[in-house]
């Protein structure tokens, strides 16, 4: 199976350090995700095509990048691989299920948290859906190691978990070749729990750092869970 990794961002340095997949990226080869043409010739002999490029300034007001980027650049990709055989596998966020109900699950309706981010990340999954027969959305969020904060909010919970534990579990989806959305991360935490696996100067705080950060990104695994309970009797 040939696997094409676009971005070499975090997520996409971690992907590749861990497989060896192909890459392309702005900075390697003067893409612009926004911009089909610019990197279309790159897709061609990959029977995978793994995005991980994304605005991903969680909390940045500027909505065009958000927009341009996080949606309109998912656009120009799903429609050039529209009638391929080629899948396509997006990283989406637990921040879709912000305003939507704790442990929520893939069936449930995603509810945005009230920023530009996420509520790119909720709009452009529908496409996917309804333009591709071949895709895995994965919603999840990974964080750099060591944790990059002198603060961890003590009254954040969510699955998250740091970038080389969870790209593990993303790495297994694609290889066993999951198909549609799944919800992914590790066991129930704090944001402070997190914190406190790489740093012991971490001081723990209710205080929101932002007044649209979720408090409860909590996710239903069970999908997942089954899955690699499935995969693992064959």
């Amino acid at each position: 199976m040939n696997r094409l990794v676009l971005g070499d961002g975090l997520l996409g340095t971690e992907l590749v350090k861990q497989t060896g997949w192909d890459y392309i990226s702005r900075k390697k080869d003067g893409i612009d995700f926004k911009d089909i043409d610019s990197y279309k010739d790159h897709l061609f002999g990959y029977d995978e095509i793994i995005n991980c490029i994304a605005c991903t300034n969680t909390y940045d007001e500027n909505k065009e990048e958000n927009w341009n980027t996080n949606y309109k650049g998912i656009i120009g990709l799903v429609d050039y691989l529209d009638g391929k055989d080629t899948k396509l596998i997006q990283f989406s966020t637990d921040y879709v299920y912000a305003k939507s109900k704790q442990n929520a699950s893939e069936d449930d309706v995603p509810i945005h948290d009230g920023n530009w981010y996420s509520y790119s990340k909720v709009i452009s999954e529908p496409y996917i859906e309804l333009r591709l027969d071949n895709y895995l959305i994965i919603r999840a969020t990974h964080k750099p190691r060591p944790f990059m904060f002198d603060k961890g909010l003590i009254s954040q919970v969510g699955n998250f978990d740091y970038i080389d534990v969870v790209s593990k579990i993303y790495i297994d989806l694609i290889e066993g070749d999951a198909q549609g959305i799944y919800n992914v991360g590790t066991d129930l935490k704090t944001m402070y729990d997190l914190a406190k696996q790489t740093r012991d100067d971490v001081v723990p705080t209710n205080e929101k750092f932002y007044d649209t950060m979720p408090l409860d990104v909590s996710m239903d695994l069970d999908k997942l869970k089954k899955w690699r309970q499935l995969k693992n009797e064959i």
